[in-house]
């Protein structure tokens, strides 16, 4: 067949351009694919999309998969779709400190995630910052009438927790201005929650010892001596603050929403775990585990108005020389245990537990030690055992240099939980016992007349193990790292 001049230049031209590659101007289809930040891209090179579908449950938060810039519609529903097929939800964050470019940024992704049909998901820390921001006024009042810091809390200086009433108007508006624009577009929040840790009212460290000192403080608390009369009247003072400024503006809003703070959930009324800011003081009441001193906590969650109990399940260093257990790793399991199995069996049925972990061990410059790190194998053991307390999803914290192990040990067991969907989100937990001696750890859900059970070997050992369920017993063999499904007729 013969071929015109026309179609041989057509040729020619189309050889040169496959040659030499295509000119943008025409390409415009070949849209390249968006190039995530750093911290965006490792979550997703370190997970895969899940292969059982998690349905209604929560999503899987990562402190990497949050703030991913300034995105277009369509980049950011590309990323958003991305994430969901890995289980793990995108959060933006809210900044008054930058009102104009991160509300920007969040409406974006907020709309994507409505147009998709997902949570939208909120980080409100940065509007909680801060009520002691070194105003004069905060400060504690001494006998002469001059003002003084508590400085026991490294490099934030705290002051007086009676002294914060022309704060909170202010800080109010902070969370209000972002609430008041998201509604305006026509955008609901459905899960907020802050890291609002050294600020406002808090009892330990020298706040006690500063608080004898102030002017302020003795009128306000009658018996001041009495740490636990010091404790309730600043922990209910706090409660107060976390409400109004912040928890009741956003459900007002944003009927159903979940919203909580970091460390904030029901318990027995102790605390397994010290915050890397946090130490001991001689004379505080507390109940003694080995060398371990559990501090008397008081109950703050009713009074917060929080729909969510965010318990703190880390690797804090000074753990590890709290006790004196053969085998490292429970050291490091049995107090995790203990804080997520609290958190568990007394937070009501209805309201979720979004548990914050951490696997890297957390260093502690006052710890001298040298610690073991918690193997991989008994931390993703650990996650099992919480999802089967209660826990309904996790919020992954870690540093840059940790993210790629932390992220890829925590989505395994979360991506392999899924195919136990129902149990996960219907299911009863059978036990909370966490044994004070290394041996045979179980923990279960109900789901009717059948039981999804874990049990978690720390001795050599081939025999089984009987737990009560209700008014019959099971027993439980041995299946290292597997599940298994018992049933109860």
């Amino acid at each position: 067949m013969a071929i015109s001049m026309g179609t041989r230049k057509s040729i020619v031209i189309w050889t040169v351009i496959s040659l030499l590659g295509c000119p943008a101007n025409h390409c415009r289809a070949q849209k390249q694919a968006p190039k995530w930040p750093d911290h965006i891209q490792v979550v997703l090179d370190s997970t895969g999309p899940l292969k059982y579908d998690r349905g209604e449950r929560l999503p899987l938060y990562l402190w990497q998969a949050m703030d991913p810039g300034p995105l277009d519609e369509d980049s950011a529903e590309e990323l958003i779709k991305a994430l969901d097929e890995r289980g793990v939800g995108l959060v933006t964050s809210w900044n008054p400190g930058n009102r104009e470019k991160s509300l920007s940024e969040s409406v974006v992704i907020a709309t994507a995630q409505k147009k998709l049909g997902l949570r939208i998901n909120i980080n409100a820390t940065s509007c909680l910052d801060s009520f002691f921001n070194g105003d004069e006024r905060t400060a504690h009042i001494d006998d002469e009438g001059k003002p003084f810091w508590d400085t026991s809390f490294g490099r934030k200086n705290m002051g007086c927790p009676f002294a914060l009433d022309f704060r909170r108007p202010q800080m109010a508006e902070q969370i209000e201005y972002f609430v008041r624009a998201f509604k305006g577009k026509g955008l609901d929040a459905d899960f907020v929650f802050a890291d609002w840790e050294i600020d406002g009212p808090i009892e330990f460290n020298g706040a006690h010892a500063a608080s004898k000192r102030c002017r302020r403080c003795l009128d306000n608390i009658k018996n001041i001596d009495d740490f636990q009369e010091f404790q309730k009247a600043l922990r209910q003072l706090r409660c107060e603050l976390q409400r109004e400024v912040y928890a009741e503006s956003v459900k007002n809003n944003f009927p159903g929403v979940l919203i909580g703070n970091y460390g904030v959930y029901p318990h027995n009324g102790f605390r397994y775990w010290y915050d890397y800011y946090e130490y001991f003081v001689e004379g505080q009441p507390y109940q003694a585990d080995q060398r371990a001193r559990y501090r008397k906590w008081y109950d703050e969650f009713p009074e917060t108005g929080y729909t969510f109990a965010m318990p703190v399940v880390y690797t804090w260093q000074r753990i590890f020389d709290w006790y004196d257990y053969a085998d490292t790793d429970y050291r490091w399991f049995y107090n995790m245990l203990l804080v997520a199995s609290n958190a568990g069996e007394h937070t009501p049925a209805g309201t979720p537990i979004i548990s914050f972990v951490h696997w890297h061990t957390i260093e502690d410059e006052n710890v001298k030690s040298q610690t073991v790190q918690l193997s991989e194998e008994k931390y993703k053991e650990l996650l099992w055992h919480m999802l089967l307390r209660g826990t309904d999803t996790f919020f992954l914290w870690c540093r840059k240099q940790e993210a790629a192990k932390e992220i890829r040990l925590v989505h395994e067991v979360y991506a392999e939980a899924q195919q136990y969907g129902r149990f996960l989100a219907e299911g009863t937990p059978i036990n909370f016992n966490v044994p004070r001696q290394p041996g045979a750890v179980v923990s279960g859900l109900r789901l009717e007349d059948r039981v999804l059970v874990r049990r978690t070997d720390f001795t050599e050992t081939n025999e089984p193990v009987e737990i009560d369920v209700g008014s019959g017993k099971i027993k439980v063999a041995v299946a290292p790292r597997q599940c298994q499904i018992i049933s109860l007729r």
